[in-house]
C-alpha cells in the first residue's frame, strides 16, 4: 500500500505488474496515450511489441497464450483501435484462449456523443467475450483488472474486454492496492465433483469391448496431460484428437490412432460410428467433428468430461456426465478402472490407417514425380526439428495439411484458429507463439491468402529480430475455396485464382532472410538452410496449383462419408 496519489494510467499498469505482466501486445492512440505514457517508464518491467494492426495484435496476444499457458494480453486505443480487435477477440472465445484486451475510450463525459473515435465497446464485444466492462473511475481499475485475469484465466478460458475511459487513465487514486481475484459471487469456473458421476463413467468404460477416446483442447487447457497418459494407459483405450487437441499426448504414442475431423483420419471417424463406449474428453462436439449429428454415434454410450455445463447434451446427447476440471476427474475414474488392453480392436485402427496409407498419405508425403505436394513439405519440416518444434498455422488447405502432418512429442504444439477459422490468424499468431515459447522452434506454414491479410506484421520480426521460420506453400489459389469449388461446384473457380506479389523481395524489404522453393531436388537443402539460420527466415514453396486435401468429409453428412479421392 502507498500513500501517494497516482494516476489510473499508473494503477493499470501496476495492476498488471502484480499479474507477472511480462509482454504486452499493443498499438497506441489517442484515447490509450496516457497509457502508452506511463508504459515508458516501465521498459524494463514489461516489454510493449508493437504490432501493425490491431487484429494482429490480438492474435499475437492468443499465440502467446496458447504456447506459454499465460493470459495473452493486447492494448489498444479507442474506436476502429478497439473494433480492430473484435476477430480476434472472437477467435478467443470460440477456442477458449485466456486473454484480456484492453481499449481506450474517450472520456466519460463525451460517452454517447458519437465523439472522434467513440465505439460502444462493451456493447460490440459483450456477445463474444467472456466478461466485457467498462472502467471509468481509477478508484476500480485494480477491481476490474483482478476480475478480468481471474475470469480470463480460469474454468473455461476465454477473452475479457476492459474499455478504459481517458478521464480514468488521467484522474488521480490515493491509497493503491491490489487484490487478486480469487472468487467472483455467482461465478462458479469449476464445478463440484460429484462421486456418482465418476463411478457411473468408470462402470461404463469397465463393462465396454469397443471403447474409443476424443481428446480435445481441454486436456491441454487444464494442463491435465499426465492424467490423460495414466487414464488411458490404464484403460488402454485407443484416442483420437480434435485439431485443437493435437499434442496433447505424443503423435507416436500406441494408443493415438490420429486426428478427428472432416479432413481427419479415416479410423477415428469410421470407428466413432462402431464403438460401443465414446468418450470425449475436453471437447465440444464441433461440426467439424461431427458432421450429420443425426447418424454420429447412435450406437454407442457417450460419456461427456467437460468443465463446461453448457457443453454438455448441446449438440450431442449423453449417456454419462463428468463435470469438472479434468485434471481433477480424469485420475478420480483412473482409480476405479480395470486395467485392459484391446488389441483386436486398436487392429482395426491399424487397417484403417493402412489403407488411407496406401491410397492418400504414400502418394502426399513421398511422390517421386510432378510438382511439390504441401504434405511431403510439411513432413520435411518437421523432421528437420526432430519433431520438436511449435506448429503454427493460418487457415486454409495449408493447415489441414499440417495438423495431419506435423508430429508432436510435446504438450502445446499446435497454434490455429480452430472454431472461427479466421484466415490471417497465422502470421502474428506465429510472432506470439514466440515470444511464448521462446527456447523452441517456431514453425508458421501459411498459405498466399492467409499471408496477404496480416503481412504487414513482418514490421514487429523485423523491428524485433522475432525468430519464426515462415513456410509460404504458394499455390496460387485460395486453396480450400477452389477445392470446394472443384468438389461441389462444376469446378467454377470464381475469384479464387491469386496473382500474387515476390514474396521474397517483400520479405528481404523487411530484413528477413528468404529464397523461393519450385523443384523436388532443391527442398532438402532449403528446409536445411532455413532451420539451421539464426533468425527469421521465409521459404516460398511452389507446391502444386491443384492439390487436393483427402481424407474428406463433407459438411453436414456422416462422419463414414469418406471421400479418399479416387471417387
Amino acid at each position: 500500500m502507498t500513500n501517494n496519489k497516482i494516476t489510473g494510467s499508473e494503477a493499470l499498469i501496476q495492476s498488471l505488474l502484480n499479474e507477472r505482466v511480462d509482454t504486452i501486445f499493443g498499438y497506441p492512440g489517442g484515447a490509450i496515450m496516457p497509457v502508452f505514457d506511463c508504459l515508458y517508464d516501465h521498459k524494463h518491467e514489461i516489454n510493449h511489441v508493437l504490432v501493425r494492426h490491431e487484429q494482429g495484435a490480438t492474435h499475437a496476444a492468443q499465440g502467446f497464450a496458447r504456447t506459454s499457458g499465460k493470459v495473452g494480453v493486447a492494448l489498444v486505443t479507442s474506436g476502429p483501435g478497439a473494433t480492430n480487435t473484435i476477430t480476434g477477440v472472437a477467435d478467443a472465445m470460440l477456442d477458449s484462449t485466456p486473454l484480456v484486451v484492453i481499449s481506450g475510450q474517450v472520456v466519460s463525459s463525451l460517452l454517447g456523443s458519437d465523439a472522434f473515435q467513440e465505439a460502444d465497446v462493451v456493447g460490440i464485444t459483450q456477445p463474444v467475450s467472456k466478461w466485457s466492462y467498462q472502467i471509468r473511475r481509477p478508484e476500480d481499475i485494480a477491481w476490474a483488472v483482478s476480475r478480468a485475469f481471474y475470469i480470463a484465466s480460469t474454468g473455461r478460458p476465454g477473452p475479457v474486454v476492459l474499455d478504459l475511459t481517458k478521464d480514468a487513465q488521467f484522474g488521480l487514486l490515493e491509497n493503491f492496492e491490489y487484490t487478486k481475484a480469487t472468487f467472483i459471487r455467482s461465478y462458479q469456473p469449476k464445478p463440484d465433483v460429484k462421486e456418482t458421476e465418476i463411478t457411473i463413467a468408470a462402470k461404463i468404460i469397465n463393462e465396454a469391448q469397443k471403447p474409443f477416446a476424443l481428446v480435445g483442447q481441454g486436456v491441454i487447457l487444464g494442463n491435465a496431460e499426465k492424467e490423460l497418459l495414466a487414464f488411458l494407459e490404464k484403460s488402454g483405450v485407443p484416442t483420437a484428437s480434435t485439431v485443437l487437441g493435437l499434442s496433447a499426448i505424443p503423435s507416436s504414442h500406441e494408443l493415438n490412432v490420429g486426428m478427428l475431423g472432416m479432413h481427419g483420419n479415416v479410423a477415428p471417424n469410421q470407428k466413432t460410428n462402431e464403438c460401443d463406449v465414446l468418450i470425449a474428453i475436453g471437447m465440444r462436439f464441433d461440426d467439424r467433428v461431427t458432421g450429420d449429428l443425426k447418424t454420429y454415434a447412435k450406437q454407442a454410450k457417450v460419456i461427456h468430461f467437460d468443465i463446461d455445463k453448457a457443453e454438455i447434451n448441446k449438440n450431442v446427447a449423453v449417456t454419462a456426465r463428468v463435470l469438472g476440471d479434468v485434471k481433477d476427474t480424469l485420475p478420480l475414474v483412473t482409480e476405479q478402472l480395470e486395467n485392459k488392453s484391446y488389441p483386436e480392436w486398436l487392429s482395426e485402427f491399424k487397417a484403417c490407417y493402412k489403407r488411407e496409407y496406401d491410397v492418400v498419405i504414400d502418394n502426399e508425403l513421398y511422390p517421386t514425380s510432378g510438382q511439390l505436394k504441401m504434405g511431403e513439405v510439411i513432413n520435411k519440416v518437421s523432421e528437420a526439428t526432430g519433431n520438436n518444434a511449435v506448429l503454427v498455422t493460418d487457415v486454409g488447405q495449408h493447415q489441414m495439411m499440417a495438423v495431419r502432418y506435423f508430429k508432436y512429442t510435446k504438450s502445446r504444439s499446435v497454434v490455429t484458429s480452430g472454431g472461427l477459422g479466421t484466415m490471417g490468424f497465422g502470421l502474428p499468431a506465429a510472432i506470439g507463439a514466440k515470444y511464448g515459447a521462446q527456447d523452441r522452434t517456431v514453425c508458421l506454414f501459411v498459405g498466399d491468402g492467409g499471408i496477404q491479410m496480416t503481412i504487414q506484421e513482418l514490421g514487429v520480426i523485423m523491428q524485433y529480430n522475432v525468430d519464426v521460420k515462415i513456410i509460404l506453400l504458394n499455390n496460387h489459389f485460395l486453396g480450400m475455396v477452389r477445392q470446394w469449388q472443384e468438389l461441389f461446384f462444376d469446378e467454377r473457380y470464381s475469384e479464387t485464382v491469386m496473382t500474387n506479389p515476390d514474396f521474397v523481395k517483400i520479405a528481404e524489404a523487411y530484413n528477413i532472410k528468404s529464397e523461393k522453393v519450385e523443384d523436388r531436388a532443391g527442398l532438402d537443402a532449403a528446409i536445411n538452410r532455413m532451420i539451421t539460420h539464426k533468425g527469421s527466415y521465409l521459404l516460398d514453396v511452389q507446391v502444386e496449383a491443384k492439390g487436393m486435401v483427402y481424407p474428406m468429409v463433407p459438411a453436414g453428412t456422416c462422419v463414414t462419408n469418406i471421400l479418399l479421392g479416387n471417387e
